[in-house]
């Protein structure tokens, strides 16, 4: 049963009209046009836009369109962030259209639609597609062989199995080589995977592979090529019209680094007030590491050094010769936190005032691998990797029930679910985000610290679904490198495995080409990028959606499984087939596949 007849509104073009124009934020003070689209069968009476006005809730009357199936109506952007949902009246009986869907009883506001005055992310990023290389990894250049092996690392060949127990004190030291010069070298691949935002992990010196324990914010790694190799990066990808995203954690360095060093070994130091040292010489750390000393962010000297103004780090890297596009800011939900301490939304302004005073179309994206809720609708972070709207649901859905992947953030492994659930999961998160949110966030299958899609899902076909909803629900794409030659990995460590170049038979061509024409699809087809969310059909192993936009709407069909076919499902033609299946959409499938269809 199609569940297109449901009312519906969300926060893209067709259904919010800032009256600044296609894509544009409204101001404060400004009205904005609602609109709510209702089936003409459907006995609707009345329905009320509630919002709120400092917290007071009102509720402003919608007209009905002629053609019986448009509803209009305005509100004030009262606040920075202003609440709202809509009030449908039947009779005697009443809904609420919330961000979450609707339900028939009351709610908190937590799932109110959102619309944000404050800026919106740069186009680039809600148009781009993002390349995720961890560089110790990746590729190494000629180079990289006559570079010394530090004496902290554990010297790997390229063909040697990973070291990922994280029990194994050896995890983190193994080091494979791979360097900036052998990233720039295979520019070419990133292209063939048809993506345009290149973001590596960390490049500053680290005593660890992953560099997440910097020991100097002021240079690059040699072991990687140093600033020249970066500066060469960076020159490469902008040729190319391309943009490139740093990783900083601005929520700690590493035991070794010069500020910390300075710290313990002089009490009376300004950089002592850099970290959150107690009784005895103790310190505050990163989930108990002691290499990884926290930062204490309501020192002002540290956040001059750190996020403050164009003497900062995060200033400097974004000037040339590195000219940073951005930067993705690590364990950024508790960055600025420390128990009765909450200083997160300060930092988060202060980075991106700071990133934005340097490029005034830097992007700024927070990692949180739980709940992003309040942290990504101001002026901070412009968005978050989405790994609990997105990838915990997708995993949930498509998982193999006999898969080795341990879960990320969890005891046990994330369960199975079936296509309610999935939804269900999806309709949440995406209510409580607000669409903005959703959207500027990245759609992640798997990143360096979670286990590999292709190991969840256990087969190539429900590979190429996962990589379908990846790049046509709302979100931006992030491809971890290796997952489009279909690489494996049971938990993040292992996920960290070379790329086989000099292996090619090894490699899943047909994922690579499915990963290619996704891409290609998405740059073609604005809704995709820009286009609403409206769920035409849910069933166990079957789900479909429109991607609504003023230029075009394109319908997706993603199937876990093979089934019958899914009736009062539109019209459209065949724009992509993840596997071969007839054009006409919802026709029966004898296994998992996803379609995406233009509709007459």
């Amino acid at each position: 049963m199609t569940l297109l007849g449901q009312p519906h509104h969300d926060g893209s073009r067709v259904y919010l009209d800032s009256g600044r124009g296609p894509d544009t934020s409204p101001e404060l003070g400004d009205l904005v046009t609602l609109r709510v689209r209702t089936d003409p069968t459907d006995p609707v009476e009345e329905i009320w836009i509630r919002t709120t006005y400092d917290a007071e809730p009102v509720f402003h009357p919608m007209l009905r369109h002629d053609d019986g199936t448009w509803w209009h109506g305005t509100i004030s952007v009262h606040s920075p962030v202003t609440h709202y949902r809509f009030l449908l009246c039947r009779g005697a009986t009443q809904q609420w259209l919330t961000g979450a869907g609707l339900v028939d009883h009351d709610v908190p506001d937590a799932y109110d639609f959102k619309v944000s005055a404050f800026p919106d992310a740069p186009d680039w990023s809600r148009d781009g597609i993002i390349y995720q290389v961890f560089p110790d990894r990746f590729a190494r250049s000629e180079a990289a062989d006559a570079r010394p092996t530090p004496a902290w690392a554990v010297p790997a060949e390229w063909d040697d199995e990973v070291i990922f127990e994280p029990a194994d004190p050896r995890t983190p030291l193994q080091l494979f080589g791979g360097d900036l010069d052998g990233l720039t070298e295979h520019l070419d691949h990133v292209a063939e995977v048809g993506a345009d935002i290149v973001y590596t992990t960390p490049v500053f010196p680290g005593e660890s592979n992953h560099r997440y324990n910097a020991s100097t914010f002021t240079r690059i790694d040699p072991l990687l090529g140093g600033d020249e190799a970066y500066a060469k990066l960076s020159a490469a990808v902008h040729e190319r019209g391309w943009r490139i995203l740093g990783d900083l954690t601005t929520n700690h360095t590493g035991d070794t680094h010069e500020w910390f060093v300075t710290a313990a070994t002089d009490p009376r130091s300004p950089e002592r007030g850099f970290y959150y040292f107690r009784d005895g010489g103790h310190y505050e750390t990163w989930m108990g590491h002691s290499t990884l000393p926290k930062l204490n962010h309501a020192d002002p000297a540290l956040r001059a050094k750190m996020v403050e103004g164009p003497d900062s780090v995060v200033a400097r890297w974004l000037r040339p010769p590195f000219e940073l596009d951005g930067w993705r800011i690590d364990v950024a939900n508790m960055t600025g936190r420390l128990g009765a301490v909450d200083l997160t939304h300060e930092v988060a302004r202060a980075v991106r005032r700071t990133t934005e005073a340097e490029r005034a179309d830097a992007l700024v994206i927070g990692e949180h691998n739980h709940d992003a809720t309040g942290d990504v609708d101001g002026d901070g972070w412009h968005g978050a990797m989405n790994y609990s709207g997105f990838s915990w649901p997708v995993w949930s859905w498509l998982r193999d029930p006999g898969s080795p992947a341990r879960a990320f953030g969890r005891p046990v492994p994330v369960p199975r679910r079936d296509g309610h659930a999935l939804v269900r999961a999806l309709q949440d998160w995406q209510g409580t985000l607000g669409w903005r949110a959703t959207s500027n966030g990245w759609n992640i299958l798997g990143s360096h610290d979670s286990a590999r899609i292709r190991t969840v899902v256990g087969s190539a076909a429900v590979h190429r679904v996962a990589a379908g909803l990846q790049f046509t629900m709302p979100g931006v794409p992030m491809v971890f490198a290796g997952d489009e030659i279909g690489l494996e990995g049971v938990l993040g460590e292992d996920s960290r495995r070379t790329m086989p170049w000099h292996r090619r038979d090894s490699w899943d061509h047909d994922t690579l080409a499915t990963y290619s024409a996704l891409a290609r699809v998405r740059r073609e087809h604005v809704a995709l990028r820009r286009g609403g969310l409206r769920w035409a059909h849910v069933s166990p192993d079957a789900v479909a959606y429109l991607r609504e936009h003023p230029e075009g709407t394109l319908l997706v069909i993603a199937r876990r499984a093979g089934g019958p076919a899914i009736a009062d499902l539109p019209a459209g033609d065949l724009v992509l087939s993840t596997a071969e299946i007839d054009a006409e959409p919802g026709a029966a499938s004898s296994g998992p596949v996803l379609t995406i269809h233009r509709l007459h």
